[in-house]
């Protein structure tokens, strides 16, 4: 009887050891898309000097709370002539920060006549440090860094915007 024991034992490690191998895997692989671009509006910036066209630019809109916590983040890049307009619905200095965001942006702040009231130049990707408006804004336009020196953009420059029905 001892032995019919072992080899009872030995067949039932044995099936267990077999078994368990067979198994398949259970663990999920979550695959996520990139977060690409959806034009959604065009914007045009004005000369402050001479209200003359500067760009057109095609324009992703944020204005819910989900769009306006999000923004750029998990993206890899923007084309030149693109950009995210936020649109509030208040009137307040604005915070924004570059947590998730992979690539630098200029940060342009609007104030509620469309004008250009203050800038946050070359944000750094992924910092979390708050990057304030400094007075009462409406809108904020987010470009890639460097642009709004290329396109000397100033205090007082002028935008419209329409959006895509």
């Amino acid at each position: 009887m001892i032995k019919s024991d072992k080899y009872f034992l030995l067949l039932l490690i044995g099936s267990f050891i077999w078994f368990q191998s067979c198994k398949e895997d259970t663990k999920k692989v979550i695959k996520t898309e990139p977060v690409t671009f959806t034009k959604e509006g065009t914007l045009t910036i004005f000369k402050t000097e001479t209200d003359s066209i500067l760009v057109s630019l095609d324009i992703e809109i944020a204005e819910s709370d989900y769009e306006y916590e999000t923004g750029l983040m998990y993206r890899k890049s923007m084309e030149e002539k693109q950009g995210m307009l936020f649109i509030f619905p208040n009137i307040r200095r604005h915070n924004f920060h570059m947590k998730n965001t992979e690539f630098p942006l200029d940060i342009i702040f609007i104030d509620e006549n469309l004008k250009i009231a203050s800038f946050q130049k070359n944000a750094k990707p992924f910092n979390e440090s708050s990057l304030p408006s400094k007075v009462p804004i409406q809108y904020v336009l987010e470009i890639n860094a460097g642009l709004s020196e290329k396109w000397q953009l100033g205090i007082g420059g002028r935008v419209e915007f329409t959006k895509i029905p």
